[in-house]
Parts: structure tokens; sequence; C-alpha cells
């Protein structure tokens, strides 16, 4: 299910950033992390992704990718702390696919949460409802 917010879909079961990031909880100590189809409509698009290295360390609100659309370039901020334990490798050959599918085929990585931070990070980040108020707060101000 998800919510219709203009021409802009937020997907329910998912959590948010400022940043236009998404955030779905897996199993254990996993995040699938992509961006959200309001960021994937405002860059337009996406010819190239900058992917990073699997095992590397990050940290909440640090880029963690890069997107290149034919209107502009992009980071992609990581939602929550912890460790790249896989990417996207589809990407690579058809960037597009984070236009085409956000919140499918698009996402973007797999992050290892660091447990001792998750529960406070997460505090940070938005219901689908919250972020759905949030487009509609930026729509109301373009």
């Amino acid at each position: 299910m998800s919510i219709k917010v203009g021409i802009y879909d937020v997907r329910d079961g998912l959590l948010y950033n400022r940043e236009h990031e998404w955030v779905r909880l897996e199993d254990g100590d996993i995040a699938v992390i992509g961006v959200s189809d309001y960021a994937a409509k405002q860059l337009h698009d996406i010819v190239y992704v900058t992917l990073p290295a699997k095992g590397k360390r990050v940290t909440r609100m640090e880029p963690i990718a890069t997107l290149e659309s034919v209107k502009a370039v992009a980071d992609v901020y990581s939602p929550l702390s912890g460790e790249v334990a896989e990417i996207n490798q589809a990407l690579t050959e058809r960037p597009e696919l984070v236009g085409e599918s956000p919140y499918q085929d698009g996402w973007i990585v797999k992050l290892r949460i660091e447990p001792d931070r998750f529960k406070e990070e997460k505090m940070a980040l938005m219901s689908p409802k919250e972020y759905a108020r949030y487009i509609e707060e930026l729509i109301r101000k373009a």
C-alpha cells in the first residue's frame, strides 16, 4: 500500500529521512536503502550511479552513493550507521532502475546496521505519513 502526494508515491512499511532516502528493515540487522519516488522524479533520467565498496563503514548522514542524471548530480545519504553488506550491482548496467522502480529494483545498498546506534538513529527517521506531510510542505513552498 502507498500514499499518493500529487504525482509522488510514498510507500508504507518504510522509514524516510529529509534527504529523501528510504529504509526497509529486513530480518536481523540488515537495512535496505534507496531513494524515494520524490527524489527520483526530481532528478529525472538517472544515467549513472556510483556505489560504495562492499564492507565500507558508513555513519548516519554520510554520503553513501552518487546519482547522476541529465539534470543534476546528487548524493545519497545513509539514513543509518553500519557496514555495506551488499550493493545493487544491477544499477551499474541499468542506473535508470532508480527512477523506474525506486522502491523495488532500484534499491541502492543493503547495510548491516550497528545495533547500539540503531534505536537512536531510527528515531530521527519519518513514518510514511510524516514523510508524505513533508513532501506536501515542499510542494506548497515550491
